[in-house]
Formats: C-alpha cells, structure tokens, sequence
C-alpha cells in the first residue's frame, strides 16, 4: 500500500515515523521546497522541526508532486489550511476518485470557513475524508512516547482503515463519527491556546490559566454545538484532551504565539521568527467573523482576535473578560 503524505512539517514527519513501523507500507512525505525536500532525504532528519530525530530510510522523501501523488492509495493532508487548497489543486488530475484522504490539519480558511475536509472533496471531488484529532505534538509522536488520538469520518470503512495504519504500541487511535466536532475542536483550541500562552505572558499563574482552559472549553462546546457538532466531542480527545496539551505544553506553537504577545512582542515579528505556522493566529479570525455571523457569544475568542488584529493590550483584553457582567455557570 502506498500512502503519500502531503507537507514536510514536524507533523507529516511523524506520522511518516509512526506509519513506518507497520510492515508492507510505501511511505512518502512529498514537500514542496526542493532544497528542503533534498537536505532531509540525505541528512535522514528533519533538522528545522524535530532535530535528533532520525527518519527510517524506508520513508521517501521528494519535491516531485507527480512520483508522491501518482499511484497513492491513501493520501494524508499535512499541509496548513491556508496553504492546503493550492496544494491540493497541484494534484487534483494525478488523483483518482477512489483515493480516500485522511487530514491532520487544525484550522478553518479565511472567508470560506470551510474546514480542511471541505476544501479536500471541494478540491478533488466527492471521496472518503477523514480527520485525525487529539493531543498529538509531533515532537513526542515521532519519538515513539505514549499517544491517544481519534480518527473521524463519516465513512465508517475508512475510520477502520486509517484506524489499522495508525495503531502501533505506542500510538492508540479511537473512532468517531463526527466529523465536523472534531475539525472544529481541532481549529477551535489553537484560538484558546493563544490565550493560555497571553496567561503565561502576563504571568497570570495557575488559577488564571485553569479559569481560561475551563471557559474555553465552554466556548468550544457552544461553537461548535450551534453549528451542529455533538456536544460529547468537545469533552473527548479532540476536545478537552487537545485544548489541555496545546495550553499547557511547552511544544505548543499557539501557545508560544501567546507567551510572547503576554510579553509585549509584536505578532509581525513573532511570525517571522517562526519556523513552523500557528495555526490559531489565521483561524482566530475566522472563528471570529463566523461567531459574528451566527450570533455565538466567544468572550475569549473576541479578545484574542482584538489582541491579534486590532492593536489591543493582553492586559486590557484581561480586564475585559474579568469585568464582564455576572452571569450564571
């Protein structure tokens, strides 16, 4: 079987590594920079995002779209979603209908909305998608420590089979069919993790940041709840599981975004420092403009959006949510 794993990030890298200790696997990591592609090929490493880590020589590596795409029996989207639909446009003709799609992206596209499985079937057709979702840092995947993570699709046979390539001792995946919960839980955390590392910024200390994951979870819950996910999601390991490591860890690019803004950093220069993107810092406004739209009162996700794109304190943002009206649990 072979499967092409779209991007050359810390992610795809270490879904390559935990799919590579499954015998009879064709594994290729397609990214899209020769020099990038070519310098980990040789080197065996992916020296930018999860130095020491070595990648098994079994695994592919290459900037050719056509020799990754051509041939795919399964394709896994690792690309962030700002960049995914011109990727994807990239392979639509090398692609037929019958090839399933698994993503492992954690975001929403400006304008659109749509969420990664969209702009995958809006992109190449009608076909099984799937997301993986959950608390998964690629820096601990790839180095083979404990993980617990659902796959969700609404094609049943797909779960299963994406299910089966992923399990090893070390990595347990569950199932779950909705889709929609866990994409959006996925997109959802990065926003609150921003204001988990605004907390540490601001040295806010425990209870703060306990406060904020709790009510944030809360927002999650009702966001996605009024779009049409099952509530129960955002309590699992898409939800709840996700939201806690990307809020607390010290991997966490959302996070990290956060900390330095707390600190007074500018987010242009924060961004070009960045070897890798934070999702949450694109998706933050598109959660935003759609809460507007459907009337879904985010406290946390409006002031994360004023501090990212209107200029406004951490501090200030604080205060905000602390003098709001008093309300009921």
């Amino acid at each position: 079987m072979k499967i092409t794993i779209l991007g050359g990030g810390g992610m795809a890298t270490a879904c390559a590594i935990v799919l590579a200790e499954h015998a009879g696997l064709d594994v290729s990591i397609w990214a899209r920079n020769a020099e990038y592609a070519r310098n980990m090929a040789t080197s065996r490493v992916n020296d930018r995002l999860l130095p020491g880590v070595r990648i098994p020589d079994l695994i592919r590596i290459t900037s050719d779209v056509a020799s990754a795409a051509v041939g795919a029996d399964v394709l896994i989207a690792a690309i962030p979603t700002a960049f995914l639909r011109q990727a994807l446009t990239d392979i639509a003709d090398k692609l037929p209908a019958s090839v399933p799609v698994l993503s492992v992206i954690k975001g929403l596209e400006n304008n659109t909305f749509a969420r990664p499985t969209q702009i995958i079937t809006s992109v190449l057709g009608a076909r099984p998608v799937a997301a993986l979702g959950g608390p998964c840092h690629a820096e601990e995947a790839a180095r083979r420590m404990p993980a617990s993570v659902v796959i969700a699709s609404e094609d049943e046979a797909f779960a299963t089979q994406a299910q089966k390539l992923f399990a090893t001792d070390r990595f347990r995946v569950y199932t779950n069919r909705d889709l929609l919960g866990v994409e959006l839980a996925g997109a959802l955390k990065n926003v609150i993790a921003i204001a988990a590392g605004i907390c540490d910024g601001l040295g806010y200390g425990d209870n703060a940041k306990s406060a904020l994951i709790t009510r944030g979870l809360a927002e999650m819950t009702r966001f996605g709840s009024a779009l049409g996910a099952d509530k129960s999601t955002f309590f699992g390991l898409a939800g709840l599981g996700d939201l806690i490591t990307t809020c607390v860890s010290r991997h966490g690019r959302n996070r990290g975004v956060g900390e330095r803004l707390g600190l007074g950093q500018t987010l242009p220069d924060i961004l070009a420092s960045m070897t890798a993107v934070a999702e949450g810092v694109t998706t933050a406004r598109s959660i935003h403009e759609l809460a507007w739209q459907k009337g879904i009162d985010m406290p946390i996700a409006r002031e994360v959006f004023a501090v990212l794109f209107e200029s406004k304190f951490p501090a200030a943002a604080t205060e905000s949510l602390m003098q709001r009206p008093p309300r009921g649990e």
